[in-house]
């Protein structure tokens, strides 16, 4: 499929764009987007499973008598299950902050089809763990795969996207990170097989769900990570990678491929302009903390922190916990569990269409309102004891907000805004602020909950939503249709 560049785009209306090929290249690079949502997902619908299944009770009372287990608080079976669901986040720091370096050095696909890789062999591993310590681990080793993907899959997207179709194959990596999330809601709800109410939790570690079900929803990770790693081999490497690493012929050929060679020829002058070529092969983390680079830098962690403090992943993680509180059994949660993909989905087709039409910013904005009102409604539910359907109806307001805001728009600006020597740097130190926000978040609900309870909770969400409303009026900028090297000089200079 060919294109004309619409008007007013960097590429010129001279461009003709090889649509098929761009989009195809880009939905190789977005399945680790689903593998991240996939992945990270699952785990909601195993938690009433493998936590029967390894007894977290007995695990916490055994636990008291160790220091270190008594020094990190994990000594009680809330704290237990907030470290079963979060100790992923820690791997997911890892390898975002490996990402960076090693995408710089090495190249933006390699990496792709490393974390692939990852993927496959941790969610095998982590299916068929025999002990708490050993999920714990391969866990953690899953979350480097999901470290990588979501610093890997939107930086090789932008950088291979045409301006005016940047948001809107960034906001595709979202789109399939969604489409992770239902496919495994999906699978856990086909791979369980009905709880009898009021089944206690020796009951449910004996069942089928507590033996082998909760296995085989880590397990089938394996199927989509196969066919990425396959894919990925076969995709070209980052044009302005190699244009960073000298190699100016062959990135002219994967433009020339995306839109003519007039189009590639402009392309590498444009990013040659932008780059010191001495200094590609060694960036350091103070070459972030230079005064022009560090406002860049700042805002870019606090969209990461803000996308993750909004306290939407509770409702995707700790479901179970939020619906049995609002009254539900465990089969109508898991049924609600899937109606929250499938919002969370129709919500990101809305971003699909609008990013690049309605810009960064006004979807950032309308998601943080609406996020907050949503949540402040959650805590009135939960103050006037009205639960049952209003916190589902409540919960499905919040995810639909996320869902064409927050969510995808988030990874689009952090993709952008940083220059092109640092780009890699610079976005693995943002996304590794989100995972460290996202392991706060995910680790301190349970304690939260329990502390202050489930409404107050959700108050505090709101909370951080209106701050973070008035921060990006105050600071984000708007980047609809720029390229990469006009968003750079106009932040930097």
């Amino acid at each position: 499929m060919i294109s004309t560049a619409e008007p007013g785009s960097a590429a010129g209306p001279q461009a003709r764009f090889n649509l098929g090929y761009v989009w195809l290249i880009s939905v190789v690079a977005a399945l680790g987007g689903l593998l991240f949502g996939w992945d990270w997902v699952v785990i909601g619908g195993a938690k009433p499973f493998f936590e029967p299944f390894f007894n977290l009770a007995e695990i916490a009372r055994q636990w008291s008598q160790n220091g270190l287990a008594r020094a990190l608080g994990l000594t009680t079976e809330a704290t237990l299950s907030g470290w079963a669901n979060s100790c992923a986040l820690l791997g997911c720091l890892v390898g975002s902050l490996l990402a960076g370096g090693l995408s710089d050095k090495f190249g933006r696909k390699k990496l792709l089809i490393f974390a692939a890789f990852l993927f496959a062999v941790s969610s095998v591993l982590t299916g068929w763990a025999g002990s708490f310590n050993q999920f714990i681990a391969w866990r953690m080793l899953g979350g480097v795969a999901i470290g990588m993907a979501s610093n890997l899959s939107p930086l090789y997207i932008a950088e291979v996207a045409p301006a005016h179709l940047r948001g809107r194959l960034v906001t595709l990596n979202q789109l399939t990170i969604v489409f992770g999330i239902l496919a495994a809601q999906l699978l856990n709800l086909l791979v369980a097989r009905k709880v009898e109410e009021g089944a206690t939790a020796a009951m449910i570690a004996q069942s089928w769900n507590g033996q082998y079900g909760w296995r085989w929803m880590f397990t089938l990770v394996a199927a989509p990570s196969l066919l990425f790693f396959v894919c990925a081999l076969f995709v070209p490497e980052s044009p302005r990678w190699l244009v960073k690493s000298g190699q100016d012929s062959l990135a002219r050929r994967v433009l020339a491929r995306i839109g003519g060679d007039a189009y590639a020829g402009g392309e590498v002058g444009d990013i040659k302009q932008t780059i010191a070529s001495e200094e590609v092969a060694r960036v350091r983390l103070r070459d972030l903390l230079e005064p022009r680079m560090r406002r860049i830098l700042l805002i870019g962690c606090a969209l990461a922190v803000l996308q993750q403090w909004s306290g939407i992943n509770v409702l995707f993680n700790y479901a179970e916990n939020i619906f049995k509180n609002a009254g539900f059994g465990v089969n109508t949660i898991l049924m609600f569990i899937v109606i929250t993909g499938v919002v969370n989905m129709a919500f990101t087709f809305i971003a699909l269409g609008t990013v690049d039409h309605w810009g960064r910013r006004s979807l950032m904005l309308f998601g943080c309102a609406g996020i907050a009102v949503s949540h402040l409604l959650i805590g009135l539910a939960y103050a006037l004891k009205l639960k049952g359907i209003a916190v589902l109806v409540f919960a499905l307001a919040a995810i639909g907000c996320y869902g064409m805001s927050l969510a995808p728009v988030t990874w689009v600006l952090i993709s952008e805004i940083f220059p092109n020597r640092i780009r890699g740097t610079a976005i693995s130190v943002a996304v590794s602020a989100l995972w460290i926000a996202c392991f706060i978040l995910t680790y301190t609900f349970p304690i939260l909950e329990r502390g202050i309870g489930t409404g107050n909770t959700f108050w505090t969400y709101a909370a951080i939503c209106a701050a973070g409303f008035v921060f990006i009026r105050a600071f984000v900028p708007e980047t609809k249709g720029k390229s990469l090297e006009q968003i750079e000089r106009e932040l930097v200079d």
